[in-house]
């Protein structure tokens, strides 16, 4: 049964659950407040009776020390008895009216006998058989003389009675209103905790779309305190969390399909070339010794080509890893002079683009990959003379702004479209789809430079429209 009862409790709901407990605690405060309530009255009346006795007793003994009798002060229901003592036994003296002593008188010569031993007043509640409690109350008149005054206790008896009743009829129906009302009260209050459970139920069970449902924030005071609208706020926050979890999920899935099948193509195309210049090798080998060296060097040449695709993928998984062993290895360099030393190999390279040096400072030390650094810059650099016509000017500058050393490369081509400039740096991506790899490369170049660049804690930004494009490395300036 016990059991039962546990299991049926674990299944309520919540706001059940805290209403009952809610009355439980009532019930208790409830019991301790009627218990106290009751014991304080009937002390209370009990002391009243011993006051209303003695002042009595008073009255009476004073009618019998000067008349001899009680006339005129009796109360109705009381019990009176009158004893000599003056042989040392109480003797009951024949009582004035029969309704002054109960058949059974034993009660009463029990107080009178308590007096003559203990030389005090003597006051002790007695139940008198066929007529109930009595509070009995005795005094010495005269030397030698005892009254025994007894006082019904029904009275009390019927007012505690009553009072219980009245306490139980107020309190049960408090218990009652305070449980139906404080149900409906935690319901309205908790409401909020039901639609977190609703939508995070809808989430368990793979409706993503719930995440684009918001729990709204009220302001009232009915929205279940500060503390719910605390719960509500950051359960609305995980749920953006999650949903852009799940975005940024999506979006990197969509570009490692991209990346993969990307790759997949670049590299089945010099596979196929080696493939292909393998075969004329040896059929050249066989019929056409002339031609043997010229398949060879082109053999040679996919291959290099097929090894540098190779070692930038490579160089990108290490980056994305970012492997305890990292691909970089600083050095204190001098950025200027190694924007300086890409500019003179820039010009020997690339003689039909005009190369201007813009002055800055004289020296600025960094803690650098020196290599990976001019990687960049030669990859830079060489975009912008790939990318534009002969002819074009090009800029390189060092500055200090913001903080961070920043390399400024600039040409004045016709630009790159805007809505190609948020992709530049993603892998293998071309802005111009019909260039053929001779010229346009595997589209990693740009790619390859931002993951450097992020691995010194620096980036790259583009800023392009037609005669202006420029590409602005950042670099920390602090030593690393």
């Amino acid at each position: 049964m016990i059991r039962r009862l546990r299991s049926a409790y674990r299944r309520m709901r919540l706001g059940t659950r805290l209403a009952l407990g809610l009355g439980a605690l009532a019930l208790l405060v409830f019991g301790v407040v009627g218990t106290a309530l009751t014991t304080y009255m009937r002390d209370y009346l009990s002391n009243q009776l011993d006051d209303q006795l003695g002042l009595a007793q008073v009255a009476q003994s004073r009618s019998i020390a000067e008349n001899g009798t009680l006339a005129g002060k009796k109360y109705w229901g009381w019990y009176y008895a009158v004893y000599d003592v003056s042989h040392g036994s109480p003797v009951l003296r024949r009582p004035e009216e029969p309704g002054d002593l109960p058949e059974d008188v034993t009660g009463l010569t029990a107080v009178a006998k308590a007096q003559i031993s203990a030389h005090t007043e003597v006051l002790r509640t007695e139940d008198i058989p066929g007529v109930g409690e009595y509070r009995l109350r005795s005094c010495e008149v005269t030397p030698g003389v005892i009254l025994v005054s007894g006082a019904p206790t029904g009275e009390i008896d019927d007012t505690v009675r009553r009072l219980i009743t009245v306490q139980v009829i107020a309190f049960g129906l408090a218990l009652l209103a305070l449980v139906v009302v404080g149900r409906k009260v935690l319901r309205r209050g908790l409401k909020p905790l039901s639609d977190m459970a609703h939508t995070a139920h809808g989430i368990a069970s793979h409706d993503l779309s719930e995440t684009a449902a918001r729990l709204p924030l009220r302001a009232d005071k009915r929205g279940g305190g500060p503390e719910v609208e605390e719960l509500r706020t950051a359960f609305n926050t995980m749920l953006e969390h999650i949903d852009d979890s799940l975005a940024v999920r999506a979006e990197a899935e969509q570009r490692l399909r991209r990346f993969v099948a990307d790759a997949s193509h670049e590299l089945r195309t010099p596979l196929m070339s080696v493939r292909g210049y393998a075969d004329l090798f040896q059929y050249a080998a066989a019929n056409a010794p002339e031609e043997r060296d010229k398949h060879l060097a082109r053999l040679r040449a996919e291959a290099a080509r097929m090894g540098f695709l190779l070692d930038d993928l490579l160089l990108l998984a290490r980056l994305d890893a970012a492997e305890v062993e990292t691909p970089l290895r600083p050095a204190e360099v001098d950025l200027v002079e190694l924007v300086e030393h890409a500019a003179d190999a820039f010009r020997a390279s690339h003689p039909d683009h005009p190369l201007t040096v813009v002055p800055g400072p004289q020296a600025l030390k960094l803690r650098l990959d020196p290599q990976r650094v001019r990687q960049v810059l030669d990859n830079l650099l060489t975009n912008a003379a790939v990318h534009t016509p002969p002819g074009t000017e090009v800029s390189v500058g060092v500055l200090v702004r913001d903080g961070s050393a920043r390399v400024r490369i600039a040409d004045a081509g016709p630009g790159v479209p805007a809505a190609d400039q948020e992709r530049v740096f993603d892998r293998f991506y071309r802005v111009d789809k019909a260039r053929s790899r001779d010229r346009g490369g595997s589209g990693l170049g740009l790619a390859v430079a931002s993951s450097l660049i992020r691995a010194h804690g620096g980036t790259i930004t583009l800023e392009s429209e037609p005669g202006s494009t420029v590409f602005t490395v950042s670099l920390p300036l602090t030593l690393g």
